[in-house]
């Protein structure tokens, strides 16, 4: 700090301190305006299987994938994964391709057999129809 102070690096250098710590706060609170509270399962409108698979996500996949962003955070978005005729890895979206890959894997992500029984991957299944 001493060094504004003292103005070793002249008028240019406190201007572009102040510039860049603008920028940094600018940036930091446009951020947050993008980040929305969380819907509750009722203003989803999420039926009891429905939000019995919203648990499963939230406690599985949410860690890679966003459910209503378009970006996930390591794995795609799965927003709309049902609206679409196929999968991102070309495979059709139906509930046996999806529960394949849920249990199998694929590429970067883990295989959940053993890790969901049949109830948790339908729940599921209806969860992700609703993104």
């Amino acid at each position: 700090m001493s060094y504004l102070i003292r103005g070793e690096y002249g008028t240019f250098g406190v201007v572009r301190v102040l510039l860049t710590g603008t920028l940094f706060v600018v940036v930091v609170f446009a951020a947050a305006c993008n980040i929305e509270r969380r819907k509750t399962d009722a203003e989803l409108g999420l039926n009891e299987q429905q939000s019995r698979g919203r648990a499963v996500y939230d406690s599985e996949c949410i860690r890679c994938h966003e459910p209503y962003t378009r970006w996930g955070t390591h794995g795609p978005s799965l927003t709309g994964i049902y609206k679409k005729q196929y999968l991102p890895s070309g495979m059709p979206a139906n509930d046996a391709r999806v529960s394949d890959v849920v249990l199998m894997g694929k590429a970067k992500m883990p295989s959940f057999r053993g890790k969901l029984n049949q109830q948790q991957l339908q729940d599921l299944l209806a969860y992700l129809k609703t993104l």
